[in-house]
């Protein structure tokens, strides 16, 4: 059952996407189309020495926006969002290193080396300056690549994104402990298991055969990069030193959940807001950790607002 959502403060097309998103929700999957993605993909070598596989869409002289996906995700996370964003926009889509086609090298997964990667993309783009989107882990290289190189940032939208760690539940233990389970995992990964099919479950339906493939794509990625990543950018350290450096992102931006969100718990949610007291904040009720697989339609309405300079975006919540 889809949650009946409230908004305040005011934006012209308030009333449009409140529809757009309740009826998109109750809908049927859309069918999503990766081979316009596969076709488009090319590669790079970066000065500092990594191979970086990127999606280009969209005019030339469009307005950047690049897109970053989440940990073991890759530039196919956007396929079902891509079709609804603005022509206008000139669409980055890099897998970040050890993710999707680009290089996995031994070494280093921090969230300053996958923004550092991001800044080289753009420079042999020649990508001045750009508008930022980033989902889950990719919301950190965003949040970092904004906070170090704020003459190159436009805007800023972090998807699914937080400020601290998980919170302990009552027996001094996180809610649920996916880094447990990552943990056990053994290769070769079966894309196929039980905790695969977890890892890419989602409280509204989404297209079985984009999710196949996005769980082969997750098993290809050796599991020595799984497991640096979750060491290196998402330990519960690192999460928590995110706050650390949250004052220094000026640029305008925008926070997007999904209220059933099972790994981004409301006082993760609580933390970022309280670090960017200026973002606005778009809450999708009923949906989860990937709310543009699920709504992509009205994500993307509210994403072309926000990048849109002459819209102002209000909060749009689920009331909890």
């Amino acid at each position: 059952m889809i949650k009946t959502a409230f908004l305040r403060a005011r934006w012209p097309i308030a009333a449009a996407l409140a529809l757009v998103t309740l009826s998109a929700t109750a809908a049927p999957p859309p069918r999503i189309h990766l081979r316009s993605l596969d076709a488009a993909r090319h590669s790079i070598a970066l000065p500092d020495g990594i191979r970086l596989a990127y999606v280009q869409l969209g005019p030339r002289n469009g307005t950047p926006v690049v897109l970053i996906h989440g940990y073991t995700d890759s530039d196919l996370d956007w396929a079902s969002l891509v079709p609804y964003l603005s022509k206008h926009f000139r669409l980055i889509l890099p897998d970040l290193r050890g993710h999707g086609s680009s290089s996995k090298p031994a070494c280093c997964y921090s969230r300053y080396d996958f923004a550092y990667d991001v800044k080289l993309l753009l420079d042999a783009l020649h990508v001045r300056r750009a508008d930022i989107v980033g989902h889950s882990l990719g919301s950190i290289v965003a949040q970092t690549f904004a906070e170090n190189w704020p003459q190159r940032t436009q805007r800023v939208i972090l998807i699914s994104s937080t400020a601290s760690a998980p919170p302990p539940a009552a027996d001094g233990k996180p809610q649920y402990d996916w880094t447990a389970q990552i943990r056990k995992l053994k290769e070769p990964l079966n894309p196929d298991s039980k905790f695969m099919r977890a890892w890419w479950s989602s409280p509204t339906p989404v297209d079985p055969r984009f999710l196949r493939r996005e769980r082969r794509n997750a098993a290809a990625i050796p599991l020595r990069v799984w497991l640096a990543v979750l060491g290196q950018s998402l330990s519960p350290d690192e999460l928590n030193d995110l706050a650390r450096t949250l004052p220094r992102l000026k640029a305008p931006t925008l926070l997007i959940w999904g209220s059933d969100d099972p790994i981004m718990l409301p006082p993760m949610r609580r933390s970022l807001e309280r670090a960017l007291p200026h973002a606005k904040v778009v809450i999708f009720p009923g949906l989860g950790h990937n709310p543009f697989w699920e709504n992509p339609r009205g994500c993307a309405a509210v994403i072309n607002a926000f990048l849109n300079p002459a819209a102002n975006v209000s909060r749009y919540a689920a009331g909890n």
